[in-house]
């Protein structure tokens, strides 16, 4: 059976067998160590987690989960329907995030979302499931699914960090486009997450030794 990525154990199987067929890797997972899973939460407060870090830097969507997590009936998508915008707002939500989760939370409490089945779905049926909610993108779905769901195959193609070690790590002469991204981890399933653990902490590692990378 294929582990999941929420072990350091996953990753290195998913790592080993995708360096064994992809050997232009290699360097790059030489060059980091050990790559470490991410782990959130499953379900609801999965999802919560994931739209609170939409398009902000890991410092201040730590700083907003923070607030978000203690509010009272925050985690949960039935007692969230009771929250007010005026609450969830304060702690660092925007309106457009506010309404994407209430999206997330009606789905649940009709019936029409069922977070665990999403989980066992083939990567694009499960992302194809969730962007089909209003407010949730391919970004938001691909790193639920990636974190939340420890999916073995999964690579947020649209992730700046992703383009940017790809640029560096693979030699390529420019940046990819999201596209021609999607068209490189096709060929990389289906390990694709434990390469985008790769990427994101290759990318980590060059930001430490050049700052213009920001």
């Amino acid at each position: 059976m294929t582990p999941t990525i929420d072990t350091a154990e996953g990753v290195a199987w998913h790592l080993d067998a995708l360096t064994a067929r992809v050997p232009a890797l290699q360097p790059m997972r030489q060059s980091v160590g050990v790559v470490l899973p991410r782990v959130n939460p499953k379900g609801f407060a999965g999802m919560a987690k994931v739209i609170c870090g939409q398009q902000l830097s890991v410092a201040s969507a730590a700083a907003i989960w923070g607030r978000y997590e203690n509010l009272p009936g925050a985690l949960a998508p039935e007692s969230y329907l009771d929250l007010s915008e005026e609450a969830v707002r304060a702690t660092g939500f925007s309106r457009g995030k506010f309404l994407a989760l209430r999206a997330v939370a009606e789905a649940i409490a009709s019936g029409e979302l069922d977070l665990a089945h999403i989980d066992t779905l083939p990567a694009e049926e499960a992302s194809a499931r969730l962007v089909a909610l209003k407010g949730i993108g391919p970004w938001t779905a691909e790193v639920y699914l990636l974190f939340c769901a420890a999916h073995p195959d999964i690579f947020p193609a649209g992730d700046l960090a992703l383009l940017k070690a790809a640029h560096h790590g693979l030699g390529l002469d420019a940046r990819p486009t999201i596209k021609e991204m999607i068209g490189l981890a096709q060929d990389w399933s289906p390990h694709r997450s434990a390469a985008a653990l790769l990427f994101w902490r290759y990318f980590a590692a060059l930001k430490n030794r050049d700052s213009s990378l920001l």
